[in-house]
Order: C-alpha cells, then sequence, then structure tokens
C-alpha cells in the first residue's frame, strides 16, 4: 500500500495539471482585440430546417428564458430576415456559495449562431461582468460595483503570470468560470443533437462504455 502512494500521488498531479492547462495560453480567443470564443460542429442528416429549429429553440430555451429576471436578456434576432440567431444574455456566474455567503457576478455576452449545410457555428463575443453591486432589501440592484470587459480583464496578457503558467489571482476566477461557462454552452448544444444511445450493464459495478459524439461530429 505504501509502494502505491507515490504513484496515486503522481497520477493526480497529472490529472490536476492537466485540468489546469485549459485554463492558461490560448484559452481565452482573441479576435481583432475582442473576445470571441466559437464553436463549429457537423450534424449529418439533418436538414437546413431542423437545425434551425433546433438552435433557435436551444438559445430562446436554455439562455433566455434563463437569463437574471428584469436583466437585459434579450433575442436580438430569430435568423430569419438575416440568417443569424442572436441574443444578448445577462446570467449570474457563481464562483462561491456558503452558508450566509454568496460571491457571484453578473455575466453579459452575445451569442449569435447560424447553421446550414449540416453544420452549426456558435460565436460568442462582447462579453463584460459586473461585480459587487448594491443591493436594496437583499435584493441586486444592477447599479454600483465594478464592471469589466473581458478584453481588460481575462486575457492571457492581463489574467496570467508572465510565463504564462498560472493563473493570477483577483481576476483569475473570472477567467475560469468563463471558459467553463462557454464550454458549457457549446457543449449543451452538441448534445441537444446525440442519439440515445442506450447503456448495456455487465454484471457486477462494469459497464459497458458509450463514446460519445456518434452523431455529432467536431
Amino acid at each position: 500500500m505504501l509502494l502505491l502512494l507515490p504513484i496515486m500521488a503522481t497520477a493526480q498531479k497529472v490529472k490536476e495539471d492537466k485540468h489546469a492547462a485549459k485554463y492558461l495560453k490560448g484559452a481565452v480567443p482573441v479576435e481583432d482585440g475582442i473576445v470571441t470564443f466559437k464553436k463549429t460542429f457537423r450534424v449529418p442528416g439533418q436538414t437546413d430546417a431542423q437545425l434551425y429549429e433546433a438552435m433557435l429553440f436551444y438559445v430562446k430555451d436554455n439562455l433566455v428564458e434563463k437569463g437574471i429576471e428584469g436583466a437585459g436578456t434579450r433575442m436580438l434576432s430569430d435568423g430569419k430576415e438575416d440568417g443569424i440567431i442572436s441574443a444578448r444574455i445577462e446570467e449570474w456566474m457563481v464562483f462561491s456559495k456558503r452558508f450566509l455567503e454568496l460571491d457571484r457576478a453578473r455575466l453579459r455576452y452575445q451569442i449569435n449562431v447560424t447553421t446550414g449545410n449540416a453544420e452549426v457555428n456558435m460565436i460568442v463575443t462582447q462579453i463584460s461582468y459586473l461585480y459587487g453591486e448594491e443591493w436594496n432589501e437583499n435584493k441586486p440592484t444592477g447599479k454600483g460595483g465594478e464592471r469589466y470587459r473581458a478584453e481588460e480583464w481575462i486575457t492571457d496578457k492581463v489574467s496570467l503570470n508572465g510565463k504564462g503558467t498560472k493563473v493570477l489571482s483577483g481576476s483569475g476566477k473570472f477567467r475560469r468560470r468563463t471558459i467553463d461557462r462557454i464550454t458549457e454552452i457549446f457543449e449543451n448544444a452538441m448534445d441537444m443533437f446525440e442519439s440515445k444511445v442506450k447503456e448495456e450493464k455487465a454484471k457486477g459495478q462494469n459497464e459497458t462504455k458509450v463514446q460519445k459524439r456518434q452523431f455529432v461530429v467536431d
């Protein structure tokens, strides 16, 4: 057992380093000075109409409808005229939640989606934050606090150390949560198209592994 401890410790460190790497250099893409996350994936066998309806539903139901009530969340375009499904989203980004303590910020961004030729293109940009706003009768007011643009707060230049090997404190939690959230938005969209795959359980606790993305091709 004692001999296994160093091996287990090394494996854990490798796992942690791999997890941390996703937040380091290049994790926050910048185009023409603007933080811009993109995702393109193909969905073979779907018509243009099916792709459009599915993504319109996704943006409305999963993002717009779940935005902060009374905030700036709204549909900008349903894509019928310009081909771009677009929405402005404002949602809570929670850093930590404990008894009588809630550390969170308002995350604001714009999402644009185009579909066609069995392909979905997603772009998330115009990202900003409101942190430490004023409260009135235990309700956030959207006033006061600190306002940050992603370009000045979570890019490699401002949120990593000089060697690009460590996320800095302060803005670091914004960088991590933003990367996690945008990744989740893209993943959830792809999951929506996944075909249902039955999992066959083997005897005991072993289960047959099912490969993801059998329907969606990145």
